[in-house]
C-alpha cells in the first residue's frame, strides 16, 4: 500500500493536470456531439420527446466526468502527501471533549475513580513456579 500511495517516481502533477484537461475537453466533446443531433433545436423532435435522452445523457456525461476527477485526484495523492510533513494532531479523529477520561469536571467524568490496592499477604497468592529457572545453554554444543 505505501508503494502505492508513494511510488517512486509519480507522474509529474502538471502532466496528470494537462491528461486531465484533455479528457475533460474530449468528454464534453462527445458529449455535446452527442446530445446536439437529439435536442429539439437541431433535430425535428419536440421537447416533451426528447427530454429523456438529453437528461440521460447529460448524467452519464455527469458521472463519466466525476469518475475521471476522482481517478485524477487519486493519481495525485503522492502529490498532495509529498507537502505534508507528517501527522498533525488536527488530522486526528477523537472522541468528543466531553466524553474524554482526563475531564476534571467530576460530573462529565466517565470514568471511575482510582482504588486503593489492598497490600496485605491475603490479598497475594501463592506463586505459581515450583522450580528454579535453568540456565540457557548454548546453542552451538548439541
Amino acid at each position: 500500500m505505501r508503494q502505492f500511495l508513494f511510488p517512486r517516481r509519480p507522474m509529474s502533477r502538471g502532466a496528470l493536470l494537462l491528461i486531465h484537461f484533455g479528457l475533460q475537453a474530449g468528454l464534453l466533446t462527445y458529449a455535446l456531439l452527442w446530445l446536439l443531433p437529439r435536442s429539439p433545436w437541431f433535430g425535428a423532435l419536440e421537447w416533451h420527446l426528447a427530454w429523456p435522452s438529453l437528461a440521460l445523457g447529460a448524467g452519464l456525461w455527469l458521472a463519466a466526468a466525476l469518475v475521471l476527477r476522482l481517478l485524477i485526484e487519486l493519481c495525485l495523492l503522492p502529490h498532495h502527501l509529498a507537502n505534508r510533513a507528517g501527522f498533525a494532531p488536527g488530522d486526528m479523529v477523537t472522541r468528543s471533549f466531553e466524553r474524554r477520561p482526563a475531564v476534571h469536571d467530576r460530573q462529565a467524568a466517565w470514568t471511575s475513580e482510582a482504588r486503593q490496592v489492598e497490600t496485605e499477604p491475603s490479598v497475594l497468592g501463592s506463586a505459581r513456579v515450583t522450580r528454579p529457572a535453568e540456565p540457557l545453554k548454548p546453542q552451538g554444543s548439541v
